[in-house]
């Protein structure tokens, strides 16, 4: 299973862009542009207050020098264990371009009028999954998850729009780090990370 990367894919401190979320939009648009299957995929790695880790894939719904947000029930696990312990990592696995994207940082929410924008774009039927589920938590069976779904829709059904859950919203994970990782031949891999100093950013190279 082991495959060896191109030598001349690499990236160096030349190449780089002057701060991380430029640099990002380069190789977002690049993902994009190579039609890998959804490119804002990302995991997203959380701990609880005792420490203990735990990670999903979680589509990211938009990113801005302030960092990078996503939206789930706050009751979730991800979601109580972001606001418990408000750190984060996230990783963008661009596997057929051998390329990663690695960001650690704080975690905090977005403001209502961000989460409500956002959950009014959703379909229809995501806004009512969104009250249907109570995310994390153990189901007997299918059935219980459809028949609250179907509860949801006939308790708004004459509603529109569908207001977001009190218990939903949007998370930001402000980067102290942002990684650059591009695969190199000889597993001699390139990993540029830019790190917050608090008064500014240093760019980095990593040993592979």
């Amino acid at each position: 299973m082991r495959h060896e990367y191109a030598a001349e894919s690499g990236l160096i401190e030349a190449d780089l862009a002057d701060d991380w979320h430029t640099q990002f939009d380069i190789w977002f648009a690049e993902a994009v542009a190579a039609g890998l299957p959804e490119p804002n995929a990302m995991v997203v790695g959380t701990a609880d207050a005792a420490g203990r880790p735990s990670a999903r894939t979680v589509l990211l719904k938009g990113y801005d020098p302030e960092g990078f947000v996503f939206f789930t029930n706050y009751r979730s696990r991800k979601g109580a264990e972001a606001l418990t312990n408000p750190y984060a990592s996230l990783v963008f696995p661009w596997f057929p371009m051998h390329r990663q994207v690695v960001v650690a940082g704080s975690v905090e929410p977005v403001d209502r009028a961000e989460t409500e924008a956002y959950f009014a774009s959703r379909p229809r039927g995501s806004r009512l999954g969104a009250w249907a589920s109570a995310q994390s938590s153990v189901l007997p069976d299918r059935a219980a998850l459809d028949d609250a779904y179907r509860a949801a829709a006939e308790r708004f059904a004459d509603v529109d729009p569908i207001p977001a859950p009190e218990h939903w919203g949007g998370l930001r994970v402000r980067p102290e780090s942002v990684e650059f990782w591009q695969g190199r031949a000889s597993r001699l891999h390139d990993r540029l990370r830019f790190r917050s100093t608090g008064s500014g950013w240093v760019v980095e190279r990593l040993a592979p």
